[in-house]
């Protein structure tokens, strides 16, 4: 029997605002940041606190529920989730249920496959849980993090949770698909367009590796042509796509090798093994009922004013998707080599800039800031937004090997000093005097010079091994310092070879 999988992603994007959902505590770096140091009562949960909404959370959910191409919902209304888990303090969530900021949108993505439209159900606000760090008995490191945690309380043995409430409060939103997603691939693709949109959005960094996006996917397999969904599984907080495409091939296999031998899926959640490449089980999964959810007593409904919501359509920026197509249309870049720019807002913007700031063709730049440029921003650990070289000063460095005036070994030189000096490609060929030179005279003089040093290799080339030129021709570079204009060298060295 053929399976079908079936597959939703819930998506928790931690909005990077400067306070929290609900008060005033800042949200600060939950890796980086001394535990339980940015907790107040109400991110406590203690009891007779209130709360009151974050405008900028709002403001930045409206941004991606009109982005997502959403119905926004004028009213929406708060809910308590009631649950009990170690990270959660107050023993309930404030969520969104019945009625959420955003519903029926939906988004592009691209495959081996083809373009597919994937439907978005709802995105809704709510707030972070805190933050648990589990140390196994026969794990422990006794790492800075963990003697932070311990230091105050020195009784604590091995094989034990921590808990920092830091993160609690944090303003989340909850991106939910519908079941639309048919392969581990849709299931990448899908969230490599989300990370490259909030980040275009200015509403998360991106960093997965810190949880600041996690991914959820729900599960299921069913015969191929069976209209009836299947059991799900979910896996819990996914927070790299390989790890997502890898637990959402793993728990296919498993589930149709389940039912192929006669066996039931249990409705679970999961975790991801990332040693063993495989899931394990956390708990029974709930449904919504088991939450008990009811409407937040100590929030009145959230209204968004049309002013309010025409002010951020207005401020939209051009999204990744958009930016994908428009360079393949306009600058007939390949679908590859666009999303390859395009993911990164930073990476596109310089892109583009470059070009408009000279006259070098769209090969050329694409192959220098994918190349050269990406190569020394890689070595350094950093990104397009945190570079030193300008786009014209780049442009200015083609232009120069375009009209002659370097070699290309050399712009590759001068582009390494640009990056680590701030210097511009002017001011570096000027102080090390790397003009190249193009005298017929001098170079002329240099070639038979090289031919009559190596009489064994010229007797070679003429005896028919013609690759022999080339190590010539490197020969005459190395006399000339690098800077002989190459194309003069091959024309004379093939003169007087012949």
């Amino acid at each position: 029997m053929q399976y079908e999988p079936v597959i939703g992603l819930e998506v928790h994007v931690e909005m990077q605002t400067q306070s929290k959902m609900f008060c005033a505590c800042p949200v600060v770096d939950s890796v980086s940041a001394e535990p339980n140091t940015v907790v107040c009562p109400i991110c406590a949960g203690h009891p007779g606190t209130l709360p009151v909404v974050n405008e900028q959370a709002v403001d930045f959910a409206l941004r991606v529920g009109m982005a997502l191409e959403c119905t926004i919902h004028p009213i929406s209304v708060f809910a308590r989730k009631n649950y009990f888990y170690p990270d959660n303090p107050k023993g309930y969530q404030i969520s969104q249920y019945e009625q959420p900021l955003a519903e029926s949108g939906q988004i592009t993505i691209q495959t081996s496959q083809g373009t597919k439209v994937i439907r978005i159900r709802r995105v809704h606000l709510e707030e972070d849980p805190a933050k648990l760090t589990h140390v196994a008995a026969e794990a422990r490191t006794d790492s800075a993090a963990d003697k932070r945690m311990t230091a105050t309380n020195a009784s604590v043995e091995p094989g034990y949770s921590l808990v920092d409430l830091n993160r609690a409060g944090v303003p989340l939103l909850e991106i939910v698909t519908e079941p639309d997603f048919h392969s581990a691939e849709e299931v990448r693709a899908y969230a490599e367009m989300l990370r490259a949109l909030v980040r275009y959005l200015g509403v998360n960094s991106g960093n997965l590796e810190k949880g600041v996006l996690r991914i959820e996917p729900n599960i299921s397999v069913r015969p191929v042509g069976q209209s009836e969904l299947g059991t799900k599984v979910e896996i819990k907080n996914l927070n790299s796509f390989r790890a997502l495409e890898r637990g959402v091939a793993y728990e296919i296999k498993r589930q149709i090798a389940i039912l192929e031998a006669g066996g039931q899926v249990a409705q679970e959640t999961v975790g991801w093994n990332e040693a063993a490449q495989a899931t394990f089980s956390q708990r029974s999964k709930e449904d919504a009922h088991d939450y008990r959810y009811f409407p937040e007593p100590d929030l009145p409904p959230l209204v968004v004013s049309k002013a309010w919501m025409d002010s951020v359509r207005e401020r939209l920026p051009e999204l990744p998707g958009q930016v994908y197509r428009r360079f393949i249309d306009d600058y007939g870049l390949s679908p590859t080599e666009a999303w390859g720019l395009a993911a990164e807002k930073a990476t596109a913007e310089f892109f583009e800039s470059v070009l408009k700031a000279g006259s070098s063709g769209v090969r050329t730049v694409y192959a220098w800031v994918t190349g050269e440029l990406s190569a020394l921003l890689n070595a350094s650990g950093t990104g397009f937004e945190f570079q030193s070289i300008h786009p014209k000063e780049l442009a200015a460095l083609l232009g120069m090997i375009a009209d002659g005036k370097i070699n290309q070994q050399t712009g590759k030189a001068v582009l390494a000093e640009m990056f680590a000096s701030g210097k511009t490609a002017t001011a570096i060929v000027a102080e090390k005097g790397l003009a190249q030179v193009s005298d017929a005279d001098l170079l002329s003089k240099l070639v038979a010079e090289t031919l009559d040093e190596n009489p064994g290799e010229v007797a070679s080339y003429r005896a028919g091994k013609l690759t022999v030129a080339n190590w010539l021709f490197g020969q005459v570079m190395r006399k000339a310092g690098g800077r002989a204009n190459p194309q003069v060298v091959r024309a004379e060295l093939e003169r007087q070879l012949g």
